[in-house]
């Protein structure tokens, strides 16, 4: 017979063999880093000028970095901020290498979604993180997964409770009540106030900004709101606290919790969500402008991938007709798409499947799936994406057959993330343009 006691110390055991693997990945002392950056790589796959231009550039210009260079002074070696302050500076009448910001336009927020676990969420939406952050972009990855694998790839092991989306959703929670006192949800009576347990409001959730629930990581421009086992609780938790509180839209904390970030702290946010609808999950979809959903080239994948895309809609559709007041336009993504990934391109089976997901879906499903390698298998391995190994640990052509794999899904990514950051521009202009234009109404009326 087992009980939680038993499960506690498997737990307690398997945490101890966790510690060990991370002391052989990680840095001596626990603590990820991120390694630098040969200067063929530097050229060619991350600033994408051709390399005797980028050690002509560097001859011409001391003061810019100039990196690490190999004893045998054959190769230099570039961390990620040296090669982003090469960036900035490239100019004096060369294109930018730059990315174009939008100013005053939010993140693009993209959401990497689905029931089938092992489908590849946390390995997408860590390379696509770290793809982005190599073209120059400022990236947020908010981890809504309890079994936090997105989090521990990036290098955080020791995320409390309340720094998750859990505090997040707590503090959204207090805020509400705070602000309007519960309302039945069916009847629309006005219900007494009833206090939040202590575990909520003794916290101090409420008194801290909206920043405070994010960390940084082992890369420069990529910020997280770390997962941990902890968070789990959310969904039982999140139901006690909408009975004590009938008329607290959940499933717009964290899209509240992210509008009260600066407009331009980042160019893109990357939700990993759990595989699971609930509370998490509902509030990843509802704070997305992108839909990402990875599966295997399996039937059983695609099976499960028609089930989440039936329950989603079905949650979605109910929360438009049961919060009407809240929900008054209904959810809408400027893309969804389908991310086969697991792909063998020489597999009769797969390539059957990416078929049927074709005739099924058409063109969301994305130009370039991730096909599956040893490097990709050894990444996995190692709680790090393709884009962080040394190409030296395995033969070059290996390593760069993995990236190129992931380089192509991304590109599919990076394009449906332009399209939406220019539609959030537009948006954005034309609101400008109605408040500007009832402003001048109002002025002239008066």
């Amino acid at each position: 017979m087992f009980d939680h006691t038993d499960l506690a110390r498997l737990t307690a055991g398997s945490r101890r063999i966790q510690d060990w693997i991370r002391a052989q990945t990680f840095s001596p002392e626990d603590e990820k880093t991120l390694r630098r950056f040969s200067s063929w790589e530097a050229s060619e796959l991350i600033l994408k000028v051709n390399p005797s231009t980028f050690r002509g550039r560097l001859a011409e210009d001391a003061t810019l970095p100039q990196g690490a260079v190999e004893t045998d002074g054959r190769q230099r070696w570039f961390t990620l901020d040296e090669l982003n302050l090469i960036r900035a500076r490239w100019g004096k009448g060369r294109r930018s290498l730059a990315p174009k910001r939008a100013a005053g336009v939010r993140a693009v927020r993209a959401a990497v979604a689905n029931f089938k676990g092992g489908a590849g969420k946390s390995t997408v939406a860590l390379h696509f993180a770290h793809a982005a952050a190599l073209e120059g972009w400022r990236v947020l990855a908010v981890d809504f997964d309890p079994q936090a694998t997105l989090s521990h790839a990036m290098g955080v092991v020791d995320a409390a409770e309340e720094d998750t989306v859990w505090g997040v959703m707590a503090r959204d929670l207090i805020l509400q009540t705070r602000d309007a006192g519960p309302v039945g949800a069916e009847s629309g009576a006005r219900l007494a106030p009833r206090a939040l347990p202590a575990s909520v409001a003794g916290l101090g959730l409420d008194d801290r900004a909206p920043a405070d629930f994010i960390r940084p990581t082992c890369w420069p421009t990529i910020d997280i709101v770390a997962s941990c086992a902890n968070a789990a609780f959310v969904e039982f938790a999140s139901a006690q606290y909408r009975h004590l509180a009938p008329d607290w839209t959940f499933f717009a904390a964290v899209s509240r919790w992210l509008d009260a970030l600066p407009p331009d702290a980042y160019d893109l946010i990357v939700f990993d969500c759990p595989p699971a609808i609930g509370y998490q999950s509902m509030n990843a979809v509802f704070a997305a402008d992108l839909l990402w959903i990875p599966s295997g080239p399996g039937y059983w994948e695609y099976d499960s991938t028609t089930s989440f895309l039936g329950q989603l809609s079905d949650a979605l559709a109910d929360l438009e007709a049961g919060f009407g007041a809240h929900f008054p336009a209904g959810k809408r993504f400027l893309d969804v798409r389908f991310l086969l990934t697991r792909y063998e391109p020489g597999n009769p089976l797969h390539q059957a499947m990416a078929d049927a997901f074709r005739r099924a879906f058409g063109e969301r499903v994305t130009r370039n799936p991730v096909e599956m390698t040893r490097a990709v298998e050894q990444s996995g391995r190692f709680l790090c994406s393709i884009y962080e190994i040394d190409y030296r640990e395995m033969t070059r052509e290996t390593w760069r057959r993995a990236r190129s794999s992931f380089d192509a899904a991304y590109a599919d990514f990076a394009d449906a993330v332009a399209a939406a950051r220019a539609a959030l521009a537009a948006s954005a202009a034309e609101t400008d343009a109605a408040r500007a234009a009832a402003a001048a109404v109002k002025g002239a009326a008066a």
